[in-house]
């Protein structure tokens, strides 16, 4: 049974989620703020979060900045809930690692077609065959540079910008430059992105 974490702080819209999504057939865990749901994910690692965005204690992106620097959380598919007029600061969470948002009110249709979709792409992956992380080679097939390539590497394999910089006897600025870099040739948003990306092409090699 697949799991999702809520993180809502409106108490109706939690329940609606988690009763619609155990109706689906879902193991739903509630939380009502970011600080609670980042404790959480860390004990239960879920398979999806859905995050609202503006709450008390500890808002959206702080929490989803917590769950990405966490090595065994990093590449769980996160969706943010956001009321209309946060949509503008979509992009923002999409940079620090979301996977998708959806604006309220969103329709049943919508919601399990954004969780069925995350967790679809997750799936694929983790039945093709297994990365190796030997050689960055592979991945400077996806348009990188040598330097950009061994960002990369590393990155599918959870490490830090901090960990990345001391590995390849870099700066963490520099890390951050290819990152974006990377981004933008590979056409994603975010670091969970690029990394499902990096460990296909490893894995094809």
């Amino acid at each position: 049974m697949r799991s999702v974490l809520v993180i809502e702080d409106e108490p109706h819209m939690r329940q609606n989620i988690a009763k619609l999504l155990k109706l689906e057939g879902y193991k739903v865990m509630e939380s009502p703020n970011g600080r609670v749901g980042v404790d959480m994910a860390r004990t239960h690692a879920p398979d999806i979060i859905l995050c609202d965005i503006t709450m008390p204690d500890m808002d959206g992106f702080t929490a989803l900045s917590l769950i990405r620097s966490t090595p065994t959380l990093n590449t769980v598919p996160f969706i943010f809930l956001t009321a209309r007029g946060e949509a503008r600061d979509v992009r923002a969470g999409m940079n620090m690692g979301a996977d998708d948002y959806l604006p309220k009110p969103f329709t049943t249709t919508d919601l399990l077609n954004a969780i069925e979709a995350r967790l679809n792409r997750v799936q694929s992956v983790q039945e093709s065959a297994q990365p190796t992380f030997d050689s960055a080679e592979p991945l400077e097939r996806l348009g990188l540079t040598p330097s950009e390539a061994a960002v990369l590497l590393w990155m599918a394999q959870g490490k830090s910008n901090a960990d990345i910089a001391s590995i390849v006897c870099t700066s963490v600025a520099t890390v951050k430059k290819h990152a974006q870099h990377i981004f933008d040739k590979l056409g994603v948003d975010n670091r969970s992105s690029a990394m499902l990306i990096a460990r296909e092409a490893l894995a094809a090699r």
